[in-house]
């Protein structure tokens, strides 16, 4: 019989990525006032508030959009904290409720100015979008649309799962956390936040979509990894390593290194297809780089946030980060703790 693991160890991916960490020089009054922005509306508890303040998710954005200026930047933030409030709730809710705060605010991005309502998530969502709308351009405004509508459906799907007690095949698994985990509205954002909007012939080019594949793949990798302890203690197991725990029968440690494993084949694919990169002309040409810098970025800014938040490692983020050493949490005891309603979800959305 395995013993059951106390800790595991993390795998160093942050001297595998070889780029540089870079802050937005507007990063500390735009997160402020975009954490007001979202409290304002959300009506947390005091707990609730707390977890949200330590999310640093305003700092997560100047990392990954360091070049942006201060108005395009707020909005960027504004979505961050948005899109991470929307995960939090999405985790307490039903399939029904899950469906429905997608309705909510995918009628709100269609139409911020005309859509009517008195939820929270969709006046935020009218909010930072009718901001969105005014500078982005038709390409990456309909990108951001069709890459949300993705996410809702896999929230939902994540939602049934859930419900279920269903722990998905790896293949599913993979094809579900790609949309789960935000990224693809994210980098719709570059362009918006860069002032670019990359013509469809370069967004559907097979290098472009491997590059955005393969950050997505590790920030999405090295986020199940980085958060994998608190969420075995509520028992959730939306997390490539509980999936590949229970279907491939193999210990936490060695989950976690194949994990690992996969992060760092991701960066460095992410660094052999940049070099495959077409062209398409000067001008065009200087917009690609500018994306594909954006893509670094994230993929930079979102290791090393991963520790400076207390959303992973409570305030021993340093320290872990530099030990590399994760002490299990004990497992709360009502088995479907994450489930537990401690949020309306009428309050929310239609």
């Amino acid at each position: 019989m395995r013993r059951t693991a106390r800790r595991f160890v993390l795998p160093d991916l942050v001297s595998h990525c070889p780029y540089p960490q870079r802050s937005n020089l507007h990063a500390a009054p735009v997160a402020r006032a975009s954490e007001a922005w979202l409290l304002a509306e959300a009506k947390f508890a005091a707990d609730r508030r707390d977890a949200f303040l330590g999310l640093k998710a305003g700092e997560l954005t100047a990392a990954c959009y360091p070049d942006a200026d201060e108005e395009h930047l707020q909005v960027a933030s504004d979505f961050m904290n948005f899109l991470f409030t929307l995960d939090d709730w999405s985790d307490e809710f039903d399939a029904e409720d899950a469906y429905g705060l997608g309705n909510c605010v995918m009628y709100a991005l269609h139409d911020p100015v005309a859509f009517n309502t008195d939820k929270a998530a969709g006046k935020l969502a009218k909010s930072f979008f009718g901001r969105y709308r005014r500078t982005a351009g038709p390409g990456c405004t309909k990108r951001f649309i069709d890459t949300m509508d993705l996410f809702f459906k896999a929230v939902v799907q994540q939602a049934k799962d859930r419900s279920r007690g269903d722990i998905p095949a790896l293949e599913e698994y993979i094809a579900l956390r790609w949309d789960t985990s935000g990224c693809k509205p994210c980098f719709a954002l570059i362009e918006y936040a860069a002032g670019i909007d990359l013509p469809e012939e370069v967004i559907s080019d097979p290098t472009i979509r491997a590059l955005e594949e393969a950050t997505n793949s590790l920030v999405t990798w090295s986020n199940d990894i980085f958060s994998y302890n608190v969420e075995q203690a509520r028992h959730d197991t939306h997390n490539m390593i509980a999936v590949i725990m229970h279907r491939h029968n193999v210990g936490l440690q060695e989950a976690v290194d194949f994990v690992g494993t996969l992060c760092k084949a991701s960066i460095d694919r992410f660094e052999h297809d940049r070099q495959l990169i077409p062209s398409w002309g000067p001008e065009i040409d200087r917009d690609v780089a500018v994306y594909v810098r954006g893509l670094q970025n994230w993929i930079v800014g979102s290791l090393h946030w991963s520790f400076e938040s207390t959303r992973y490692f409570g305030m021993e983020g340093a320290s872990i980060k530099k030990h590399r050493i994760v002490k299990l949490l004990p497992k709360h005891h009502d088995h479907h703790g994450f489930c537990t309603r401690s949020i309306d979800p009428s309050h929310i959305a239609q």
